[in-house]
């Protein structure tokens, strides 16, 4: 336990284990993303050349899933890049994702990052899939994902980014 000194010159406890709190995986993810941040912080360049390192790094980490995540990771990062050309893939979390205007739209999670029996691709909020007053945000992909859901996956990321 570390005692940290509050604003008015009192000590308050708080603890430094995080067991219990996050798992591995979610703190493995924490670091990944500061890495990232600090990557792209410490990036020098055009904003072009700055693009094509996040775009490398996605692809990058896309290689290094176990199969099958990395065929579903790069059917859905084709998928992607075909239906809305202008996303910028970048990673997010240690995860593919793709972003509109500088905010994630939408992500892959692969199902060894969080050792899940299936892969997940993720809309964030700013994705416009309103659909009534609910609608899903997230969708399991297994590796029977066939031609159909990827058309569904197509007009998904339209209907997102529109």
């Amino acid at each position: 336990m570390i005692v940290a000194p509050t604003r008015k010159g009192t000590t308050m406890a708080r603890t430094t284990k995080t067991e219990g709190t996050f798992t591995d995986e979610e703190r493995a993810a924490m670091q990944e993303h500061a890495a990232e941040v600090k990557r792209t912080r410490g990036t020098k360049g055009t904003k072009a050349e700055k693009a094509a390192a996040d775009a490398a790094a996605v692809e990058a980490k896309i290689a290094e899933m176990p199969q099958p995540d990395r065929g579903l990771a790069e059917r859905i990062h084709r998928i992607a890049l075909e239906v809305a050309p202008d996303l910028a893939p970048k990673l997010w979390y240690g995860m593919p994702a793709y972003y509109k205007d500088g905010k994630a739209a939408f992500f892959f999670q692969d199902a060894a990052k969080f050792k899940a029996r299936y892969a997940t691709l993720g809309f964030q909020d700013s994705a416009a899939l309103d659909d009534g007053t609910f609608w899903p945000t997230s969708w399991a992909i297994t590796p029977e994902f066939s031609e159909a859901d990827e058309a569904t996956v197509a007009d998904l990321i339209r209907r997102a980014v529109a």
